[in-house]
């Protein structure tokens, strides 16, 4: 009875030490990802083409082993994270290994945590323009390359900064991490991009009625203020654009809050009506603009005055610049200059004239009054940039962040263009008049200024990953129509040259990997324990005699038979 029995429990136990060992190659296998190190917040490199032609980072999924600069000469980076903080980037080396189309598994590039705006807030930058100048580089090299493999971005902090010393040290010892080695793994679990179908270009439009006499059956003229809200940079999750062109944008709701107040007396309504655009689609050679101007009726379009365009005007010291298409000696364009020119002395600032002529066949437009001029509309830009930007750039990039906004200089000029407008209106030209005087109640107030900055500069806006009914857009139209008569939005679709794709940010998994040498001892170490606990285990319940006869050769057929 008990032989009979034997065989079965044995059968049992060999069943019981196969589920073991089954397990232990499992839990083997997962040693490898056992360990994280930590888990920060990564953001993409843009991806889009143009005229069909491909540039950005072309990948977003990563699976590879991080190394630092200090990687030895001649190594393989082809399935190797390069990671690099930006106080230590060496932009010739980026610029060469780019141009070269060397292989690389992927680009992670640190930037100092004072840029985020999420945690930076208003500390202050060292060495700024010295930062400043070199994100500008960097990103200009970025955004007009083609980079087969993924890059992105992340704010430096203790754990990456613990990371990436533990990386530098491996590398300096000539270890660096690889499958037989081990070291740190980064991992971004995330599927390819897709192109954005139909991006979305929102204008918002706000119109403040000039006051109109009994019996006067011509119609107001029309003054247009216009400012650019959305943006574009290297990482469009990272965009925020403080100054190109959130403080054009604050300067415009600014002006229209002090309109709104001189308009709501019927005493101190002027006899000009105001038309407030804040228009998408401005790195996009202002395509929003274009269609919002486009559907205006002939009879709105003929009643313009002139428009002022602002852009970027949050960190200029004593000087703006005038950007205009028609000539100099044109009666509008000398009212326009000589308006501001006034205000200015009297503020002790300066204005430049800066002309342009613009080139009709030519899709190319680098300033939004441009697109006015284009429809035979005066008009003009006032920017603290005295030089033509190229495409794609000064629109919002890495660097500009609120560190390098100075919200005086945009109530300075806030104040400039309001008190030019008012004199324009009020017939007040060349008298030293101040309407928007400090400290009375229609003086220009810092605070909301400082507020509405402050939102700009937490807000990434690159119009084809803003929505229609995106939150921002609803503030921004419901601002405006705390401060004008009516408001109105059109919808339109991004066209022309440009396809973007969407998956912008990501969350980076880190992981302290071991080297496949250990894998191996630990699985020699786990084996020879199981071996010694299973046989200790038939000798205690079965006797050794058992334990060996599991090792025996099992009699033949014809031994059987004999």
């Amino acid at each position: 009875m008990a032989n009979s029995k034997k065989p079965g429990g044995l059968r049992e136990m060999l069943e019981s030490m196969y589920s073991v060992i089954a397990l232990l190659f499992i839990l083997v296998a997962c040693v490898e990802l056992c360990d994280a190190a930590a888990a920060v917040d990564v953001y993409r490199l843009i991806q889009y083409d143009m005229s069909g032609s491909p540039f950005g980072s072309r990948f977003a999924a990563l699976n590879h082993h991080a190394a630092s600069l200090h990687f030895p000469p001649g190594v393989d980076l082809s399935r190797t994270v390069l990671i690099i903080p930006l106080r230590e980037l060496n932009i010739t080396f980026v610029r060469e290994y780019i141009n070269q189309k060397n292989p690389l598994g992927g680009l992670l590039v640190l930037l100092p945590e004072v840029l985020s705006f999420k945690t930076g807030g208003n500390k202050q930058v060292h060495e700024k323009e010295k930062m400043k100048n070199l994100l500008a580089e960097l990103e200009r090299l970025l955004v007009h390359s083609n980079i087969p493999y993924p890059v992105y971005f992340a704010f430096e902090n203790d754990e990456i900064d613990t990371v990436l010393a533990d990386i530098k040290k491996n590398d300096l010892m000539g270890q660096p991490a690889t499958a037989t080695t081990g070291g740190y793994k980064f991992v971004i679990p995330t599927t390819e991009p897709k192109k954005v179908a139909s991006p979305t270009m929102t204008n918002i439009q706000g119109w403040l009625s000039g006051l109109k006499t009994d019996g006067d059956a011509n119609q107001l003229p029309t003054i247009a203020i216009v400012a650019s809200y959305d943006t574009f940079g290297a990482a469009p999750a990272l965009s925020v654009g403080s100054n190109s062109n959130g403080s054009g944008i604050v300067a415009l709701l600014e002006i229209a809050r002090l309109f709104s107040l001189l308009y709501s007396n019927p005493k101190t309504r002027g006899r000009y009506n105001l038309l407030f655009g804040l228009t998408s689609g401005g790195p996009y050679n202002y395509n929003g603009t274009q269609k919002w101007l486009r559907s205006f009726d002939q009879r709105l379009r003929e009643s313009i005055d002139y428009a002022i365009c602002l852009n970027s005007i949050g960190s200029w010291d004593n000087e703006l610049w005038i950007h205009v298409s028609k000539p100099p000696e044109n009666a509008y364009i000398k009212q326009i200059f000589e308006g501001l020119s006034n205000v200015a002395e009297e503020l002790d600032l300066k204005v430049g004239l800066k002309h342009k002529k613009i080139n009709i066949s030519n899709p190319r437009v680098a300033w939004e009054h441009e697109q006015f001029s284009r429809l035979r509309v005066t008009a003009a830009t006032l920017s603290e940039l005295s030089v033509t930007p190229e495409l794609l750039e000064s629109t919002g990039g890495l660097f500009d962040t609120r560190q390098y906004v100075n919200e005086t200089a945009i109530v300075r000029g806030v104040k400039l263009v309001a008190e030019s407008l008012a004199r324009h209106i009020y017939g007040h030209q060349g008298k030293n008049i101040q309407i928007f005087a400090d400290e009375s109640s229609l003086a220009v107030n810092p605070a909301y200024i400082r507020s509405w900055l402050d939102v700009l500069s937490q807000t990434p806006r690159v119009a084809p990953f803003l929505s229609k009914d995106d939150p921002f857009v609803m503030a921004l139209k419901k601002e405006l129509a705390g401060h004008v008569d009516e408001v109105n939005v059109q919808h339109e679709t991004l066209e022309g040259i440009f396809t973007f794709y969407d998956s912008t940010s990501a969350r980076l998994n880190i992981y302290q990997v071991a080297s496949v040498t250990f894998d191996l001892l630990l699985l020699l170490v786990l084996g020879s324990y199981l071996i010694v606990l299973f046989s200790f285990l038939v000798i205690t319940t079965r006797g050794l005699d058992d334990l060996i006869s599991l090792f025996r050769r099992p009699p033949s057929r014809k031994l059987k038979t004999a």
